[in-house]
């Protein structure tokens, strides 16, 4: 579920082009690799491969209590996001296979409120083509989202958010699609989310470092979340009651892993089922989404609640399945994955150099100010604090900036650059292959 809200797309993609070929499985380039971006403060959290249905590599870095300097290991669980969403998907094509739901039915026989509610189906809201607008997008989501709703009020805020398309005709990734196949499963089966999310796969399954998420305890081996801002700073914490099934569970790679394995396996769904969930409809299945790596495909999901962010991917003709859960990134978790399945497919990677560059006080100054661009509509504050360069776009949470070389920063979790031209008061910045120039007011 991306409950941060940035100035970058909230799904990603892996991407890899131009790969060379290695000798083997490096173990140690990988954990040479993950020290770096540790030592770096790049990265705190986890990762896992497996092939063949056996876990081949784990390795965690960083806290799961930044602030006491509790370190985090193998089996600490963090919030893995819209990751749920796979495992929401799991629970309705089950209940499919059992009578008890069908893709076909409309939204109005459970919340005729809803605008069109007698024209979305089911299939609909797993494959974000409802057309409902998705809640969080909202700037008042984030003035109540510490706080627990009742499943009425959380209608009655997805019903209030209207409509943007017509159903079916197109499609928008949207949580509230998710909050109510969350709800639905809670009426036909009688029973609430976090039980039957335990009754139907955990337990199956064995995945003892997963479940429904509640408030985060560190002495439960969870891990709080975290953003760069020139240090680790807390980040706030979602009540799990608002996003449910899109974006309430806790888990673990190695347990993020098994569960891909299973799905995949068909372990979980006849095979039927999960081809429908494969289906990809203007970028989108149902719980899934397309994963290239190279020249190769996978299917998986990402998450990002809070501070954290995480992705598992499967990869069939290989058999390999990777997952990333992260509680605090100063980079692009994406050039992760890259890294350690490049690791997996015995093909080469990098260990990544960081810049010592230091930009002085003086400059850090005269950059700081309110800038805004004809091209974008948003402003973007520019401040200095304890010798960092913070940017804030407009209804966004606060970034640290990298000083890469004079006149020039990047924010690398977003693949953002910025580079300055002083004497006209004005930056130019560039993400996913578009220019944008600000002006300071």
């Amino acid at each position: 579920m991306e409950m941060t809200k940035r100035i970058v797309l909230g799904i990603a993609i892996l991407l890899c082009t131009q790969i060379g070929t290695s000798q083997g499985f490096e173990r140690e380039k990988l954990d040479a690799y993950f020290d770096t971006l540790q030592k770096h403060n790049k990265f705190m959290g986890s990762v896992a491969i497996s092939k063949n249905n056996q876990i081949i590599y784990t390795k965690t870095v960083g806290y799961a209590d930044e602030e006491n300097k509790i370190p985090a290991n193998k089996n600490s669980k963090y919030r893995i996001g819209s990751i749920s969403k796979t495992f929401t998907a799991v629970l309705v094509f089950q209940a499919v296979e059992n009578g008890l739901l069908n893709l076909d039915e409309k939204l109005d026989q459970y919340y005729p409120a809803i605008q069109n509610s007698e024209k979305i189906t089911l299939a609909n809201l797993l494959n974000h083509q409802s057309g409902i607008h998705n809640f969080t997008d909202y700037d008042e989501y984030f003035s109540y989202n510490t706080e627990p709703k009742s499943e009425d009020e959380m209608v009655e805020i997805i019903k209030n958010g209207g409509s943007d398309f017509e159903p079916g005709s197109q499609s928008e990734y949207s949580n509230s699609n998710y909050v109510l196949l969350s709800l639905i499963l809670e009426d036909i089966y009688k029973m609430p989310y976090p039980e039957l999310l335990d009754k139907k796969i955990l337990q199956p399954l064995g995945l003892r470092n997963t479940y429904f998420g509640r408030k985060i305890n560190v002495k439960d081996n969870e891990c709080k979340s975290y953003r760069w801002v020139g240090h680790w700073e807390k980040e706030t914490e979602t009540d799990l009651s608002i996003p449910l099934g899109a974006g309430g569970i806790v888990s673990t790679p190695s347990d993020l892993v098994m569960f891909s394995n299973a799905l995949f396996g068909n372990k979980l769904l006849q095979k039927q089922s999960l081809m429908q969930m494969e289906t990809i409809k203007d970028g989108y299945g149902m719980g899934l989404f397309q994963f290239p790596f190279g020249d190769k495909k996978g299917f998986g999901h990402t998450g990002g609640i809070d501070g954290f962010t995480s992705v598992f991917t499967h990869f069939e003709a290989e058999d390999i399945s990777y997952a990333l859960t992260c509680n605090g990134a100063n980079m692009n978790t994406n050039d992760i994955s890259i890294a350690v399945l490049s690791a997996a497919y015995n093909r080469s990677f990098n260990i990544p150099e960081f810049t010592d560059y230091k930009a002085s006080a003086e400059d850090l100054e005269n950059f700081s100010g309110v800038y805004s661009s004809s091209q974008l509509p948003l402003k973007i504050t520019l401040s200095a604090k304890n010798g960092t360069l913070i940017a804030q776009a407009t209804g966004q949470p606060e970034f640290a900036l990298e000083a890469v070389q004079k006149n020039k920063f990047k924010y690398d979790p977003a693949g953002v650059v910025m580079e300055f031209d002083p004497t006209n008061n004005i930056f130019v910045l560039q993400q996913g292959g578009g220019s944008f120039t600000f002006k300071k007011e």
